[in-house]
């Protein structure tokens, strides 16, 4: 019998359920699809510190950078290579104004202060990073923090640890009520002490269910892939829009210029953001505005062809900030959600402070601001 039940095999749920195992905690995750096929599967793999204003988020994205590459090297260590590839690639990242260069200067000496290694460099010194980058640029500023890893790897490489330790990973079984002493599942009741409702853009349903609801809403982002041009995009590249976009609480649609390379030299283009319930289909308008934005940036780029497309939901939370710990209405019901498409940066730090507030230790961040019973989460919508 397991001590603790994770709804949802994604990057949250699998690095909550690694950081419980490591403490000894008996661990089943549960998912009704395959492992990181949801939000996870549709992600960059974003590590960032560099989109984040000072505050809690960036607070947790900090601790959450320098967890990641200690964590992947114990599981290594754990594991072995082979069950332990994340493709972590410390890059660094790069955000570039073609224009009103005083308000990402401000906006990096803001976060300089906060603990984050911005950098504002010249024009000239971004080409040398980025040589087919435009010089069409007002300023831009390097973060030497920012990260990049395979998102379903490092997803997979958690629960991996998982069942080394003993734990279980039950793909297909879904979650129907909590009851108590346990959670009634697609294949009968499961005894447990505590679950973790890790289910991201469906996270609101199932706090429905669980008696305890919370606002946690959809929110649709697409991608583009290329065909290889190795070397091409050194770093993460984004033009300072993305920071605007990242905090908006518009439902309407919102894009802009996010430019990266993948290990296999594929060039992922972003970003979409869009309020639209649970419809996750592509948009080919869309896509094409991302694609015009990133010609901007990288005029190589309008040679280079498109391989497909993808996209997929976020869970949205109406503060932007994540939920996590446990919820004062309902014995056992813990919640780690509301990351947005932030989950593959903070997950790390996510699922260390899950696992230290469900034990009693002292949190390696404050839990206070991600609390469940804050009122933009409590405040309970009807439009999922």
């Amino acid at each position: 019998m397991p001590d603790v039940v994770v709804v949802g095999a994604g990057i949250i749920g699998a690095a909550c359920a690694e950081a419980l195992s490591a403490a000894g905690v008996r661990v089943t995750v549960l998912d009704r699809g395959s492992a990181a096929s949801g939000t996870t599967a549709a992600g960059e793999g974003n590590v960032l510190v560099s989109d984040k204003q000072p505050g809690p988020e960036l607070t947790l994205a900090l601790a959450s950078i320098a967890r990641w590459p200690a964590l992947l090297a114990e599981l290594r260590e754990e594991l072995g290579p082979d069950l332990a590839e994340a493709e972590w690639e410390p890059k660094g990242g790069l955000v570039v104004a073609t224009e009103n260069a005083e308000a990402l200067e401000k906006f990096a000496a803001l976060q300089l202060e906060a603990g984050v290694q911005a950098d504002v460099i010249t024009v000239a010194d971004a080409v040398a990073l980025e040589p087919h980058l435009t010089p069409d640029l007002a300023t831009a500023v390097y973060y030497s923090q920012d990260a990049q890893l395979q998102p379903v790897l490092a997803a997979t490489t958690l629960l991996a640890a998982v069942r080394r330790r003993g734990g279980e990973v039950r793909p297909g079984v879904s979650a129907v009520k909590l009851r108590s002493g346990g959670i009634e599942t697609c294949e009968g009741f499961l005894h447990c002490d505590a679950v973790v409702n890790a289910c991201g853009p469906w996270a609101g349903a199932f706090s429905e269910a669980a008696g305890a609801p919370i606002t946690v809403l959809p929110r649709r982002g697409m991608l583009l892939v290329t065909a290889p041009v190795p070397f091409a995009v050194r770093h993460k590249v984004y033009d300072a829009d993305y920071v605007g976009a990242v905090a908006s609480a518009d439902a309407d649609l919102q894009t802009s210029t996010v430019v990266e390379s993948t290990q296999a030299g594929t060039v992922l283009i972003g970003s979409s953001r869009e309020r639209v319930g649970f419809d996750d289909s592509i948009r080919v308008a869309v896509l094409r505005v991302m694609a015009q934005k990133a010609i901007r940036l990288f005029p190589m780029l309008a040679q280079v062809p498109v391989m497909r497309a993808y996209g997929g939901l976020r869970p949205y939370a109406p503060d932007h900030l994540p939920v996590i710990g446990q919820d004062p209405r309902v014995p056992g019901l813990w919640h780690a959600t509301g990351h947005e498409g932030a989950g593959i940066g903070l997950a790390a730090a996510t699922g260390q402070l899950l696992a230290d507030l469900y034990l009693g230790r002292p949190p390696a961040v404050d839990p206070f601001p991600f609390r469940v019973d804050r009122p933009a989460v409590m405040a309970h919508e009807t439009d999922r």
